[in-house]
């Protein structure tokens, strides 16, 4: 997710206030109960499901603005039509060999997304039967609807909204943008006398950091991390997402043929655990603004992790798909046409292209979105080339 700066410099540090700062103290309190009846330890993990998903409360439960300039964060459906455009030409294939099916996306954000695939989709005549979206969040469903309601008013009926995966089977696909990245991690600090696991306790003046022992199951995981990794000094500290591989299992079992599509800023796991990257990756998103403190707004702020692409890799095996390709967020939109979808949309405009080629340049320059952000393709039941993957895959790396 973007922000526009880190807090640093001249601009003041926002404050919550009002209403906003009164929820994000009921946020804490109910955090500080379970960590007491706990016995004054939580895993990071814990806390993090709790920030984030309690429900009612959490940062993605309750009804906070999260997208957008006027929000925490920017995501690439956000800064272009350019990114939804060229999702759709690749769902447009998938579609395509499939000849009827549907789409799923995983938490879709202000709706954004959605909107410019139903609308490519349709100029390109592969509308999907229907178009499911999962999503916990009340406020955000609302604000979906709306969006639609305003870019797609004739296509609303084809638009679903899930509280959880779908119950029957489906052909078609699922996607999802920068939803892993908000899965609860654990945290881990490497020492050569001891690997702890570093949750949260209770402090005088709020939420800490909190070492114990690691228990074996997490020990012996964070051997392999540091097996891929390195030459780690005392102190070093990361994390790991020991949900991926079932909570996607869990959300990709309807799909019965067809393709998943994750979006998501991460590295393969040898480059995710380099010694250098001694701190993690944990990042929290405030009115735009970046920091690494997750106990400084609970419940206001976006908690996020890098994602470890080789252990989704792993969990694609594992949940009954075929590793389709893997590549830089360039390299996707590239082969998905970005160039030609630039002069669609500039309709010979020379401002408007020049407006869409500053987009393009957020989204693949290498200093902006375009190496940090992976695409992912998992496949079950069809084997068809996927364009996005063409120009370069770098499966190797995983």
């Amino acid at each position: 997710m973007q922000a526009n700066d880190t807090g640093t410099g001249a601009q003041r540090e926002p404050n919550p206030e009002g209403e906003e700062r009164r929820h994000g103290e009921r946020v804490s309190a109910h955090i500080a109960e379970a960590i007491d009846v706990a016995g004054g330890w939580l895993s990071f993990e814990q806390y993090m499901d709790l920030a984030l998903y309690a429900p009612g409360l959490g940062y993605y439960s309750a009804g906070a603005r999260k997208f957008g300039p006027s929000g925490d964060f920017v995501t690439a459906p956000e800064i272009s039509p350019l990114f939804g455009a060229c999702v759709a030409r690749q769902c447009a294939e998938v579609l395509a060999t499939l000849r009827q099916g549907e789409i799923l996306e995983l938490g879709a954000g202000s709706g954004r997304l959605a909107g410019e695939i139903l609308t490519r989709l349709e100029a390109l005549a592969c509308l999907p039967v229907r178009y499911s979206i999962l999503e916990i969040s009340a406020d955000l469903r609302e604000r979906q609807r709306r969006h639609l309601c305003e870019r797609v008013p004739h296509l609303l009926d084809r638009v679903h909204w899930l509280d959880g995966p779908p119950a029957q089977d489906f052909d078609g696909l699922m996607l999802a943008n920068e939803v892993l990245d908000a899965l609860p991690v654990r945290r881990f600090c490497w020492t050569r006398a001891q690997l702890l696991e570093i949750g949260v306790a209770r402090g005088v003046q709020g939420f800490l950091w909190s070492g114990r022992p690691a228990a074996n199951g997490v020990a012996q995981y964070c051997r392999s991390l540091h097996a891929a990794g390195g030459d780690w000094q005392d102190g070093y500290t990361s994390e790991y997402c020991a949900l991926l591989g079932p909570w996607t299992a869990g959300v990709t079992r309807s799909l019965r043929r067809g393709a998943v599509l994750w979006f998501d800023y991460g590295l393969p796991r040898a480059q995710y655990y380099f010694p250098e990257r001694r701190a993690g990756t944990l990042l929290c998103h405030y009115r735009q603004r970046v920091h690494d403190d997750p106990f400084r707004y609970p419940g206001l702020e976006d908690i996020t992790a890098w994602v470890d692409f080789s252990a989704l890799a792993e969990a694609s095996a594992a949940a009954g798909f075929r590793l389709a390709g893997f590549t830089t967020q360039t390299y996707f939109l590239a082969g998905n046409g970005i160039d030609s979808e630039m002069h669609r949309l500039a309709a010979g405009d020379p401002n408007q292209f020049a407006r869409f080629a500053d987009q393009a340049r957020q989204l693949m320059m290498p200093g902006e979105m375009g190496e940090r952000f992976k695409v992912m393709a998992w496949m079950r039941g069809m084997d068809v080339p996927l364009s996005g993957f063409a120009l370069r895959d770098i499966r190797e790396a995983l």
